[in-house]
C-alpha cells in the first residue's frame, strides 16, 4: 500500500507512476486525497475537542473548589455536549478511515524510474541472453510427450482424481521433482537464507498483507467454510511471519526461503501455450523472500538476480533475464525481472522465475518495521523471487536433455536424483 504522505505532498508522481502501470481508475487518487483531507479535519476536531474536555475538567473542580456549584454544573453541561459530539466524531472518523483504507489497498504499487515504458510482454526489455540451445534431432519430443514414454507424469490420472491441470507425478519424474526441491533448497541455504516449512494455507489478512488481495480476489483457491486461501506462491506466508513485527537493524537483512506446493485458479487459460506442465493449478516452487533496509534494496534485488541466473547456469539451460515494462508488472511490484528457458521442444521461451522488489508496498500493508541506529522506527522494503519454478524448469529439462537412449540427468541434480540418465 502506497504511504498517505505521498498523496499529500507529490500527486503527479503518483499519477505519472499509475499511468505507467496503465492502472484505469485514476480519479480515485482525488477521492483519496479529499478523504484523507475531511479525515484530518475531523481529527483535529475531535482533538480540539478532547482538549476543551480536559480544559473544562480542571475548571470544574476549581469552581467546585470555590463554592460556585451553578457555574460548575452549567460548565458540565456543556462537556456533556462535547461527549456527545466526541462519540459522533470517532464514529465518523471510524468509518471514513475504512472508506480510505478500502481506496487504498486498490491501488498498485509505483514503478522504479528504471521501468520502461509500456503494456504488453512484447514490450518487456532483454537484460542478456545465455547459454547454448541445444539442437536436438528431427524425432524431437515435447515434454507431455516424453512424460507419457517413460511413465513420469499421468495428466489423465490427474484429470481423473482432481480436474484438469492437476498431474501426477509417477517414478522417476517424482523422484525427479523431489531432486530438484532438494537441490533448489540447498542451493538457497548455502548462499544464506534461513529454510521455513510454513502453512500452505493462509487467512485474509495475510492476503491482504502481501498484496493478493483485493486484486486477485477471485483467481485463488477460496475455502469459504473456514475463510483461508490456498496459497499461490510460498511469498503469502513467508513474508507474513514478520507482519506486525519491529526488527531491530542489527538483524537486517532477514533472508528466508520455502518450499511449498501453490494454487493458482489461472481462470481463462487454454490451448497450446497452457499444454502439459506449461500452465497448471498446482505446482511446487523454492522462493526466496528477504527483508531489507531501505537503502540496499536494490543492491539486494541485483544479489538476487546473480543468486537465480547461477541456479539455472548449474543446471545448464539456455536463459534470458528480462526487465517488465509498467504493463507487464505485477500489482505489488516496484521493478521486476524474469528469467525464461528456452524449451528447445517447444521452441519457445517459458517463464521460470520473477525477481521483484516491492519496496514499502507490502511492509506499509504489514507493518513490519525496523529501529534504525536513533531509534527511529522505519518500514523494511522486501523482496521475493521464484528459485524456481519447477513445472516448466522440469519441462525444459525433460526436452532439452532427450536422446534417442534416454533423458540426460544435469550433473548437479546426480546427486539428488541417484542417476544420471531416465531410460
Amino acid at each position: 500500500m502506497l504511504p498517505i504522505q505521498l498523496f499529500r505532498q507529490n500527486k503527479e508522481l503518483v499519477l505519472e507512476g499509475l499511468k505507467k502501470k496503465h492502472f484505469k481508475d485514476l480519479s480515485l487518487v482525488d477521492k483519496i486525497i479529499e478523504t484523507d483531507e475531511l479525515r484530518r479535519s475531523i481529527q483535529v476536531e475531535n482533538d480540539d475537542l478532547a482538549a476543551s474536555q480536559n480544559s473544562a475538567a480542571k475548571s470544574i473542580g476549581q469552581l467546585m473548589a470555590k463554592g460556585d456549584k451553578a457555574g460548575a454544573e452549567l460548565l458540565k453541561e456543556r462537556v456533556g455536549l462535547h461527549k456527545e459530539r466526541a462519540k459522533e466524531l470517532v464514529q465518523k472518523l471510524s468509518d471514513i478511515e475504512t472508506e480510505l483504507q478500502d481506496m487504498m489497498v486498490r491501488l498498485p504499487n509505483l514503478p522504479h524510474s528504471s521501468v520502461p515504458e509500456g503494456r504488453s510482454p512484447e514490450e518487456n526489455v532483454i537484460v542478456r541472453e545465455a547459454g547454448i540451445i541445444p539442437s536436438l534431432e528431427a524425432q524431437k519430443m515435447p515434454h507431455w510427450e516424453l512424460t507419457a514414454k517413460y511413465k513420469l507424469i499421468d495428466f489423465e490420472l490427474g484429470n481423473k482424481i482432481t480436474g484438469s491441470g492437476f498431474p501426477v507425478f509417477t517414478g522417476q519424474g517424482a523422484k525427479l521433482q523431489r531432486a530438484l526441491i532438494q537441490y533448489f533448497l540447498n542451493f538457497n541455504i548455502e548462499a544464506g537464507y534461513t529454510e521455513f516449512s510454513p502453512p500452505f494455507m493462509v487467512n485474509a489478512a495475510s492476503a491482504y498483507g502481501t498484496g493478493q488481495l483485493p486484486d486477485k480476489d477471485g483467481q485463488m483457491y477460496h475455502v469459504t467454510e473456514d475463510e483461508l486461501y490456498l496459497i499461490p506462491t510460498a511469498e503469502v506466508p513467508v513474508t507474513n511471519l514478520y507482519r506486525d513485527t519491529i526488527i531491530q537493524e542489527a538483524e537486517l537483512p532477514v533472508r528466508m526461503t520455502a518450499y511449498t506446493p501453490c494454487f493458482r485458479r489461472e481462470a481463462g487459460s487454454y490451448g497450446k501455450d497452457v499444454r502439459g506442465l506449461n500452465r497448471v493449478h498446482q505446482f511446487d516452487k523454492v522462493e526466496l523472500v528477504q527483508l531489507v533496509h531501505p537503502s540496499v534494496s536494490y543492491d539486494a534485488l541485483d544479489g538476487m538476480v546473480a543468486h537465480v541466473e547461477s541456479l539455472i547456469q548449474s543446471l545448464g539451460l539456455p536463459y534470458r533475464i528480462l526487465r517488465l515494462c509498467g504493463g507487464d508488472m505485477s500489482f505489488t511490484s516496484a521493478l521486476t525481472y524474469d528469467f525464461e528457458v528456452y524449451s528447445a521442444a517447444q521452441e519457445r521461451w517459458l517463464e521460470v522465475s520473477s525477481v521483484s522488489n516491492f519496496e514499502t508496498f507490502q511492509s506499509n500493508r504489514m507493518k513490519i518495521r525496523f529501529k534504525d541506529g536513533s531509534g527511529k522506527t522505519q518500514l523494511v522494503h522486501s523482496l521475493n523471487g521464484s528459485s524456481l519454478a519447477l513445472p516448466r524448469i522440469m519441462a525444459c529439462l525433460l526436452e532439452n536433455n532427450q536422446t534417442p537412449e534416454g533423458i540426460n540427468i544435469p550433473e548437479a541434480l546426480q546427486p539428488y536424483f541417484g542417476k544420471s540418465v531416465i531410460n
